[in-house]
């Protein structure tokens, strides 16, 4: 095979990272954009000894698998490039990607992975998103082909896979709610009325940098977070006002002020122009707050579920003792602390952990204990002599996966149970290879947070050997 040849292939299965895969003669071939079952044409990018990547050029035949995608954005927006597949199929692809994890990346063999917890509505599911400003848009097929008069110098929605700079002007998205959509089209409408100007990325100035949308699934609350570059307080308050009369449902208006070169939503300074400047949502049971900079789940229905299988796989009893590694702003140690003895939660960002602290009293938990660090340097022998050897251990990393020697402590440490939840099964299960001498994996359960989209969390239940 070389490169920038065609084939006519038929799609076997997705792979990672969403990709699909096809065989030509037993030899491997990568690429975007199809469905298992299409039979397809494609042109080959990139041709190693054992596969090769292509480029989809023709879906000749489309396979059952395929429904038409919801969203008119799709194939031009980044954000949910599995609309094209049924949500049923996506499932198992899911559960067949953690399975492969383990199976080829881990080394296990006959791990039975359960099906994956889905959604009975996998659309306008996410309590939070962020939206982008930009002086250059990006236009659709469709936009293109209309040959209309367009603003190209005004953008506000999300950015053009793989452009820092480009921005697709969103009227409507899938993603969190109706009323977020007419949200950013009325800030878009009102901003270009008052000539308020986007922030240009290559010429580092403009005004409007993000729009952050947090929308509570419990609760009444609803934050607009405006980015600038700098604070003008008449500007705030004039939006202020358009937000009052024409979505009263905004609970609390906050502008965070982000003078610096990076273009993200977080800033040195932060003004709450009415409102208490957060907003409460609950999980199960469970009250959070949740400030403007806050981490919490974006999908809080899936949340609950998430939650629910790692304390179910933990089997906690009222004498033990838990540490949560990775605990973020502490809701997996909240949500287990009422039926233990105590958790000790340990996680990297301060202000997370601070959350953590203030959730816990909101919630009358006294038994936690959230330390801030470095886990590398913190998760030490000495550690465990003052915090007490746990009973179980729950571990959440990032996608990365935990630091080896994170690991090598776990080793030493040989709690009795173990739940390790992971948003990357392929990092999860090569960590998992290397403590398989200790333990057994006696359950696997993946969860999707994040339909549509090729991601999956996948909860292992794991029991020391005898």
């Amino acid at each position: 095979m070389k490169k920038n040849e065609e084939w006519s292939l038929t799609v076997e299965r997705f792979a990672d990272q969403g990709k699909v895969l096809a065989k030509v003669n037993g030899y491997v071939i990568f690429f975007k954009g199809a469905a298992p079952g299409d039979v397809v044409r494609v042109r080959t990018t990139k041709v190693k000894k054992n596969y090769a990547e292509a480029i989809l050029l023709e879906i000749l035949s489309p396979s059952p698998l395929r429904v038409s995608p919801v969203c008119s954005y799709f194939g031009t927006c980044g954000g949910c490039k599995w609309q094209h597949v049924a949500y049923e199929h996506q499932l198992t692809a899911k559960r067949e990607s953690v399975a492969d994890a383990l199976a080829y990346t881990g080394g296990f063999q006959d791990i039975a992975v359960q099906p994956t917890i889905g959604m009975e509505n996998p659309t306008f599911y996410r309590n939070k998103m962020e939206f982008s400003f930009s002086t250059q848009r990006w236009f659709t097929d469709a936009e293109i082909a209309e040959g209309q008069v367009i603003d190209r110098n005004f953008a506000l929605g999300l950015h053009a896979p793989g452009r820092f700079d480009k921005v697709l002007d969103l009227e409507m998205c899938y993603l969190q709610s109706e009323l977020s959509a007419r949200i950013v089209n009325g800030i878009r409408q009102f901003a270009k009325q008052e000539q308020w100007l986007a922030w240009d990325t290559r010429k580092q100035n403009g005004f409007l940098r993000h729009v952050v949308i947090r929308q509570a699934w419990h609760t009444q609350d609803l934050m607009v977070n405006l980015v600038t570059y700098g604070y003008l307080p008449e500007r705030m308050y004039l939006l202020a006002t358009f937000f009052q009369d024409q979505f009263p449902e905004i609970t609390t208006f906050v502008n965070t002020c982000n003078t610096g070169l990076a273009q993200t939503a977080y800033g040195e300074s932060q003004h709450i122009i009415y409102g208490s400047g957060k907003i409460y949502d609950k999980i199960g049971d469970l009250t959070f707050e949740i400030a403007p900079t806050a981490f919490f789940q974006t999908n809080t229905s899936q949340a609950e579920k998430l939650y629910a299988v790692t304390r179910a796989f933990a089997e906690l009893q009222r004498t033990d003792l838990i540490y949560d590694l990775y605990c973020g702003a502490g809701t997996i140690s909240l949500f287990c602390a009422p039926h233990v003895q105590h958790v000790v939660g340990v996680e990297l960002v301060e202000e997370a952990v601070a959350n953590a602290r203030v959730n816990a009293q909101l919630n009358n938990i006294h038994n936690t204990t959230f330390i801030s660090g470095d886990m590398m340097r913190l998760f030490t022998p000495e550690f465990v002599r003052k915090h007490g050897k746990p009973d179980v251990l729950v571990v959440d990393p990032p996608r990365a996966g935990m630091h080896p020697k994170v690991v090598a402590q776990i080793a030493q440490l040989q709690p009795e149970r173990w739940v390790y939840v992971s948003c990357n099964p392929m990092s999860q299960a090569r960590e998992l290879k290397e403590l398989a001498d200790l333990y057994a994996i006696e359950a696997v359960q993946p969860v999707d947070m994040f339909p549509h989209t090729h991601h999956t969390e996948s909860v292992i239940k794991l029991r020391l050997r005898a």
